[in-house]
């Protein structure tokens, strides 16, 4: 099985684009080429602010899903490397007795 990345993007407009692949210079280059996804066409210039190497890219898609998933707060704890913030700043679920 081939390696793969984990990567977000910080596009023009201040908002994050996480993405996967197997080439990760080659993947950038696509994007600010405007070849990349949809959301990051209209959002040039990019740029790289945090990337993850893994052995597997099923392994990197999975975690592309699981970063796409949290909130800003906790993304930027992610990229300033804050990983003990990140417990902290996952989703509160609260249930109601009725």
């Amino acid at each position: 099985m081939e390696s793969g990345f984990v990567y977000i993007l910080q596009c023009s407009d201040g908002s994050y684009y996480t993405g996967s692949t197997k080439d990760l210079e080659r993947r950038i280059q696509q994007h600010q080429a405007g070849e990349g996804a949809k959301y990051t066409q209209q959002r040039r210039p990019l740029k790289l602010i945090y990337a993850e190497e893994f052995d597997r890219i099923d392994v990197a898609f999975y975690r592309e899903k699981q970063i796409q998933s949290w909130s800003r707060k906790k993304k930027e704890a992610l990229i300033e490397g804050q990983l003990d913030d990140l417990p902290g700043l996952s989703k509160k679920v609260f249930r109601v007795s009725r």
